[in-house]
């Protein structure tokens, strides 16, 4: 039996730590375990069982609890977390919090114990009386001392039970911590995450009589029995009490029906609701039958599959190209071959239709992973996939890590999208990691796109993926004609500024009388993106960040009161407030709002459009699941028939009744200090444009721009992606950025400047000491957003033509910051960057 085991555990520390086993509590490795840290009880994952011994003068603390009998996690998924903990520089512990979605199987919460200097003051209190110097009211120091009595014997007790008994709140109780009077410490325990529900059952020849007889009921008793009897004697308790408050009945009367033995109550497993977008009569992905290009795209696909061998392959189809049905037809050959297969996308909002689809083909088989289930539905999903009785797996960035059984086939859907990279440690990035999970399975992978990223399409020429084209829409239906609008001509034309050209308006008018859709992009939020004093030109910025609040209209109806969401906000950190009624710099009344946000954009197309049915996407109107699928419904349906919004408009949806599409203001990100906005904006526009004309009926598309020479504006004009690449890889390959070179963007963050700036110039210093001739370092420099969240921000950007000497760099950078006392959480390191902001 091994003494000791090697725990990783999820804090911003690059190694394990070693804990003791115990007699019953020895772990296997690849399970969870609960163990002391810090003062706090965290869940961890064991990574290593051996006998080495010990440093001298170390002692190993114990493990408290194993969590699982077995390993969670199968040997493929430990490999591939030891590959991102290795290729994106990221702790161990971290990478594996993330591939384990169970946090409702443990139960955290803060429990407190005297500490020492709580006991000299009992002793004191005891032996001279209170100290009547304290600020504290006499009455205040009483409850003091009543928690020092109740946590006397040493024992800890929970929060709850320490204000019930002693009627302390949870101020006086931080201010007992802040004083050293008691001890604050973390716990986790197990708990059950199985949802459950409760189901209200007539009982048959019930009742406190016996005999078959009922007992005298009220009238209330008889119309929850009724009721009841209805819907065949079983029924939702929720439900229950939902249509009993209907008629005035009140919740007492089903207790006492339960008291008397009259109805049961049941405990049954909660159904999960998937989700999914009406079709209203169209076919499912999977009914299609496949035109000639889709299925010479597939054959490619089956045989990799028949082989069963790793094989990524690049699916460059245009728009309505019929990518979605290659997909669910290779999904069909893995599953008929015993295999399973995970499909990803970039969004949530683009689950409901995908899953509905999934669902029509696949049936029970199908399973749902992201990150707005709840906790107790994440795990459930997840345990119905390890368990192998979910083969067809869908979800967002995080679905990568599901616990497939045999797994067959990964699909990346629109594999470009920068939503597949992780902002937060681990930074990994879905798409690169769902081609290692395919080499660790020998799997297939299909990475789908109408705009590839460079870095895969740099792969197809380098013959790393096999390059699969489909560059005709289905039913040789045109891509849509686009018109430029160059809106300096506009403003000359027309004497001002408006959110919408007069070509714009007239085409809109002209679909919509057609009895067609029109959707119009308007990749912002709120109504106005900057506040501005025309006196002294002071922008009004968060308090937390550098970064201008955007300005959110109250919506006309209230009672006077600005609801949630609806004054000016930071869309980074969160922070709102209302809007001032004078410049806060010099005092001035004239404040000026600047920019056209989806919001104002809906305001102004009610005006133009009075008649028209109009509905907005954007990150306020769709905040849960239910509000993409309802929307998504709705405009199926032709209920809406001219939507605007923000980019999430832009990808994957398929509206058969949607002929134009409008572009405002997209061309706003060519100005980003980014070396990627050209490629982003190029992507953007061929998607949004992709949106019209899937029908029978042709499309059209409308962009504004002030930048209608710019070459991502005009290749995209002409669906022309090969000339866009072959332009942009010009500019990459002489600025050595990617897919030329590796990139890794590291971040130096604190939450005073001074620290940060020293810790730039001590990393600065080091850097420019080892003249590394394979390594170019730009930096340090403020970072274009050099506060955020109350966090100052400096950063570098090295780059090099090998990755092995560019990790070489970063992990001797992250030796040298601990050696001179850099706290590991003031170093982001964003390996194959995507945003540099």
């Amino acid at each position: 039996m091994a003494l000791y085991c090697d725990v990783a555990l999820p804090v911003p520390l690059d190694r394990t730590f070693t804990y003791a086993n115990g007699i019953g509590t020895m772990p296997v490795v690849g399970a969870r375990v609960l163990v002391p840290f810090s003062g706090q009880r965290l869940m961890g994952v064991v990574v290593r069982l051996h006998d080495e011994p010990l440093p001298e003068g170390v002692e190993a603390k114990p493990v408290q609890a194993v969590l699982d009998e077995v390993a969670l996690l199968p040997d493929e998924l430990t490999k591939l977390a030891l590959w991102i903990a290795q290729y994106y520089v990221a702790p161990l512990g971290e990478v594996l919090r993330g591939m384990l979605p169970l946090s409702a199987e443990v139960k955290r919460q803060f429990v407190y114990r005297i500490g020492e200097a709580g006991r000299r003051v009992l002793y004191e209190g005891a032996a001279k009386g209170s100290s009547r110097r304290s600020r504290l009211t006499p009455e205040e120091q009483n409850r003091e001392y009543a928690v020092l009595n109740y946590l006397e014997s040493g024992e800890s007790a929970k929060a709850s039970a320490l204000r019930s008994a002693t009627q302390a709140n949870k101020a006086m109780l931080d201010a007992m911590v802040r004083k050293k009077w008691l001890v604050k410490e973390a716990v986790a325990e197990e708990r059950d995450a199985r949802r459950s529900e409760r189901v209200a059952v007539l009982v048959e020849g019930g009742g406190e009589q016996g005999g078959g007889r009922l007992p005298r009921l009220n009238e209330n008793q008889l119309a929850v029995m009724a009721e009841l009897a209805a819907v065949g004697g079983r029924m939702r308790v929720r439900d229950l009490r939902e249509s009993l408050r209907d008629t005035g009945i009140p919740d007492s009367t089903l207790a006492t029906l339960v008291k008397r033995g009259l109805v049961g109550l049941e405990d049954v497993a909660q159904a999960f609701d998937m989700g999914s977008v009406s079709t209203h009569g169209k076919k499912h992905a999977h009914e299609h039958a496949l035109n000639e290009t889709q299925m010479e795209a597939l054959g490619t696909i089956a045989v990799a599959l028949d082989r069963g061998v790793f094989a990524p392959h690049l699916l460059y189809g245009v728009t309505g190209s019929g990518k979605t049905a290659v997909y669910f037809a290779a999904m069909r050959r893995a599953l008929e071959r015993g295999k399973s297969a995970l499909l990803l996308v970039p969004e949530i909002g683009l689950t409901p239709a995908m899953t509905g689809q999934m669902v029509a083909a696949f049936g029970s088989e199908v399973a749902l992973l992201h990150s707005q289930l709840t906790p107790d539905e994440r795990a459930e999903q997840w345990h119905r996939i390890r368990r192998g009785e979910a083969r067809v797996v869908v979800g967002t960035r995080s679905a990568v890590f599901a616990p497939v059984v045999d797994l067959g086939i990964i699909i990346v859907d629109e594999e470009h999208d920068s939503s597949y990279k992780q902002e937060e440690t681990p930074r990994y990035h879905g798409r690169d990691v769902a081609v290692m999970r395919a080499k660790l399975n020998d799997a297939v992978v299909v990475l789908g796109s109408a705009t590839p990223s460079l870095e895969s399409w740099a792969n197809a020429d380098r013959g790393r993926y096999a390059r699969v084209e489909m560059r005709e829409r289905v039913a040789n239906r045109p891509l849509p004609e686009v018109e430029l609008i160059d809106m300096r001509a506009e403003f000359q034309a027309v004497g001002k500024e408006e959110v919408f050209s007069r070509k714009l308006i007239e085409e809109t008018q002209a679909t919509l009388d057609r009895g067609e859709q029109v959707i119009i992009l308007l990749n912002r939020r709120g109504y106005s993106f900057v506040v501005m004093c025309r006196s002294c030109g002071e922008k009004i910025e968060c308090e937390n960040c550098a970064i201008s609040m955007t300005y959110h209209k109250p919506v006309e109806g209230t009672d006077g009161r600005a609801p949630v969401g609806q004054r000016l906000e930071c869309h980074y950190c969160g922070f709102r407030r209302t809007v001032p009624k004078v410049c806060p710099k010099c005092e001035s009344e004239h404040l000026y709002y600047l920019g056209a946000g989806s919001q104002q954009g809906e305001e102004r197309l009610q005006e133009l459009f009075p008649s028209a049915r109009i509905g907005r996407m954007d990150r306020d109107t769709v905040r849960g699941r239910s509000d993409m699928e309802r929307l998504l419904t709705r405009l199926h349906a032709g209920e809406i028939n001219l939507l605007v919004g923000t980019q999430m408009i832009a990808k994957g949806h398929d509206i058969h009744g949607v002929t134009l599409v409008g572009v405002v203001g997209a061309d706003f990100a060519l100005g980003l200090p980014d070396f990627r906005a050209a490629e982003r904006v190029f992507q953007l526009l061929t998607q949004v444009s992709g949106r019209a004309g899937r029908g029978d009926l042709p499309g059209k598309v409308v962009v504004q721009t002030y930048h209608p020479d710019h070459y991502a504006i005009t290749f995209a004009a002409k669906h022309d992606y090969p000339g866009f690449v072959a332009k942009e890889m010009n500019y990459r390959r002489w600025m050595h950025y990617p897919p030329f070179a590796v990139l890794a963007n590291v971040v130096i963050q604190s939450d005073k400047l001074e620290e940060a700036t020293g810790w730039s110039g001590v990393l600065g210093r080091w850097l420019q000491k080892r003249a590394m001739e394979k390594v170019r370092v730009l930096g340090p420099a403020a970072a274009p957003i050099v506060r955020l969240k109350r966090i100052y921000r400096y950063h570098f950007v090295l780059k090099a033509e090998k990755r092995q000497v560019l990790q070489e760099v970063l992990r001797a950078m992250l030796a040298f910051a601990e050696a001179e006392g850099i706290p590991r959480k003031g170093l982001v390191i964003d390996v194959d960057a995507v945003h540099l902001m």
